[in-house]
């Protein structure tokens, strides 16, 4: 039996020029698990809040949306809020109560369940999903991977019979994102209950879907299994292939006609079959060559070097006087002209060492330089202008408009043509704002309600706000979070430009992948303080879980590659050495 049943199904939004969802036709069986992706701002967010008509945007809808063989529509609500479980992208935007235990229970009480069943189920699901330990916690104390883990657990509770979740890692690190996915596949498994899932991580959630819908301009392009998709999207010269798991995309760049793999495990197998074992990488015949390499770059003639951009020096800081530190005796230099990328587990203290360089905070303890000077030394007007720039995790914190296009606006004092601090008096700001809007792919969301777009058009919208100022440093926190593959391209390429123009980026991210393609430097943060800095190649080179899965996949033969086309670079060089020895080879035995 279908779980939900779509049926040529349109929805518009109020005023929008184009619908945002255009013929859609989608069937999910009972008890699996059904993947939805597609670019940022391409409807995915919009249908899955029509499978809960309380959370349904307003606007003008056709076609049919059935839930369990009965028209959505006239499932009293009572029954959704007990079936249809829903997980969103921001864990703070669900919580509702201030302790854990409330939290879990709350759902429950709304239901009107008696106590005796409250406390079983709450119970249930705090051993089920580990939460016991910190049961009694106020929910403000928790990370990002546990306040997400807190939602589902408290939507798990009321036994939904389907379990739909928006886009639910995009705050969370690598390992805690891994885990999550991982408890939801175990309760589609375990409990047989029907997932939904939206997901940009792909790599952790395509090998394991029973079927993938793929979106594009509000509609749905190509569906069925992961292995029929990738082919589909390979075939279509699609971008959305981009986002497909990296063994796929290293298969298809190599060019093999075996049986495509969908996992690093299998990826490792297939490489075996391609290769075979005689070219594994054997560290004892490579240490000669490391160790000349080394002697040179010791030998190298001595280069004085240059004021960093960014200096932190011993830097210490708390939230209270009663409570520990939060960043602990911190010392890092940024230089000029450079991506530099901090990573790390949510909670470590990333995002308040971004607040104390960008003086949101100050540190009881330490000092922080900008281009050489004393950041106490400069007035906000300094800072603030054609100086510091900053993006936020949560980009809403900078939309103040009801548009937009006034919000663009609004960053260079307004639409009246008078001087910014930002812009000279001879640069029209018409063309600022229309080489904003260009690079940052907003011409078609202009007259749209910032509220109003995905969470990727809102990650654009905030980049292209803070470019508006043309800072020398910029500050990123998590500036691929909700964003597409697709983009996350350009949004590395417009980086790149940028600092080939001075300007200095430093990024936290837990976008693995994304910073080994685009950071040049990386640093790991671990209890308050950066315990590793290097190169962003030899730091993913040399790590088991903070790298990439093209270097999980390969290390066995190309230790050293991070990337897809990395990867894929070298196995097209070993493939042409064993062309040529094999037609050495056959010379020989001819003469």
């Amino acid at each position: 039996m279908n779980c939900i049943k779509i049926k040529e199904f349109g929805f518009q939004y109020p005023k929008a020029e184009h619908a945002a969802l255009m013929d859609i036709n989608m069937e999910v069986k009972e008890g699996s698990f059904t993947v939805l992706c597609g670019k940022s701002g391409c409807g995915k967010s919009t249908l899955l809040r029509q499978l809960k008509t309380v959370l349904a945007p307003h606007g003008a809808k056709k076609g049919l949306i059935q839930y369990m063989g009965k028209d959505l529509e006239s499932v009293d609500h009572r029954v959704q809020s007990a079936e249809i479980g829903y997980v969103l992208q921001n864990p703070d935007n669900q919580i509702v109560t201030d302790k854990v235990w409330h939290e879990l229970a709350f759902g429950l009480e709304s239901l009107g369940c008696d106590t005796p069943t409250i406390r079983l189920r709450v119970a249930e699901m705090a051993s089920y999903f580990g939460i016991q330990d910190w049961f009694l916690r106020n929910v403000s104390e928790l990370s990002g991977g546990q306040k997400q883990l807190l939602n589902l657990a408290s939507v798990m509770a009321m036994h939904p019979k389907l379990l739909i979740l928006d886009e639910p890692t995009s705050q969370l690190d690598p390992i805690a994102a891994s885990d999550f996915l991982e408890t939801v596949r175990k309760i589609n498994r375990d409990i047989g209950t029907t997932v939904i899932l939206t997901e940009h991580r792909l790599e952790d959630v395509i090998p394991w879907a029973d079927a993938v819908y793929v979106m594009d301009e509000g509609r749905m392009i190509v569906h069925g299994t992961p292995n029929k998709i990738g082919k589909s999207l390979k075939g279509m010269k699609h971008d959305m292939f981009l986002a497909m798991p990296t063994p796929m995309q290293i298969y298809a760049g190599a060019g093999s006609i075996s049986e495509c793999p969908l996992t690093v495990s299998q990826g490792r197998h297939w490489l075996k079959e391609e290769l075979g074992e005689s070219l594994r990488y054997r560290p004892e015949a490579n240490q000669k060559k490391e160790d000349i390499e080394e002697k040179e770059r010791k030998s190298a003639p001595f280069q004085k070097k240059k004021v960093p951009e960014i200096r932190i020096k011993d830097l210490w800081f708390r939230y209270d006087r009663d409570l520990p530190d939060v960043v602990k005796g911190l010392s890092l230099d940024v230089n000029k002209g450079e991506i530099f990328a901090l990573v790390g587990g949510n909670g470590t203290g990333k995002s308040t060492t971004m607040s104390l360089i960008s003086r949101i905070r100050y540190p009881y303890r330490g000092k922080i330089w900008l281009e050489g000077r004393e950041i106490g030394k400069y007035s906000d007007d300094e800072l603030y202008h054609g100086f510091l720039g900053v993006m936020p995790q949560n980009p809403q914190s900078l939309f103040l408009k009801k548009t937009v296009i006034e919000d663009l606006y609004e960053m260079i004092d307004g639409k009246k043509e008078k001087k910014s601090k930002a812009y000279p008096i001879d640069m029209k700001k018409e063309d600022a704002i229309r080489g904003i809007v260009s690079l940052t792919k907003l011409e078609d969301l202009l007259d749209r309600h910032p509220y109003d777009l995905s969470g990727g058009e809102q990650q654009r919208l905030a980049l292209a706000k803070i470019l508006l100022l043309r800072p020398k440093i910029l500050l990123m926190d998590e500036p691929t979070k909700g964003i597409d593959n697709h983009y996350k391209k350009e949004l590395g390429d417009i980086l790149e430009t940028l600092t080939k123009h001075g300007v200095t980026v430093l990024m936290i991210s837990h976008d693995i992948e994304f910073c080994a393609q685009y950071a040049d430097r990386v640093g790991l943060f671990f209890q308050g303080d950066v315990v590793t800095c290097k190169d962003a190649k030899d730091f993913f080179a040399g790590n088991n879980f903070y790298t990439t899965a093209a270097n999980r996949m390969a290390r066995q033969y190309f230790p050293e590659a991070v990337t897809v086309n990395d990867v894929v670079s070298k196995i097209n060089e070993k493939r042409k050495g064993m062309e040529v020895g094999a037609s050495d080879a056959g010379r020989k035995e001819v003469g």
